[in-house]
């Protein structure tokens, strides 16, 4: 490796951005995995609850589910939004230095 990327990867702006992403991601995918183990837990435990009837064929189970779902995109929407607006301009930053 040269050192020009050694210096680049020992720098403390590389080490931050490092840990922004691992914090960043974590988050998002621990908020993912107590919701759906919060349903998954759910199904196993109360299983009337989301047999409630919300009309003559739906049970609370769709919505629920469906939810879940658009969860997990408004999750991507925010880890795009952070990437583009905050991850991005600082991995430029880093590339201008090294050049």
């Amino acid at each position: 490796m040269n050192q020009p990327s050694r210096d680049l990867l020992e720098s403390p702006d590389f080490k931050k951005l490092v840990k922004q992403r691992w914090s960043v991601s974590l988050v998002l995918t621990f908020t993912m995995l107590l919701v759906y183990f919060g349903f998954l837990l759910t199904v196993a435990f109360n299983k009337q609850a989301l047999a409630t009837k919300i009309g003559d064929y739906t049970t609370l189970a769709i919505p629920v589910g469906l939810g879940i779902i658009l969860f997990a995109w408004v999750l991507t929407g925010i880890y795009v939004f952070w990437a583009n607006s905050r991850y991005d301009k600082s991995v430029d930053k880093l590339k201008n230095k090294l050049s």
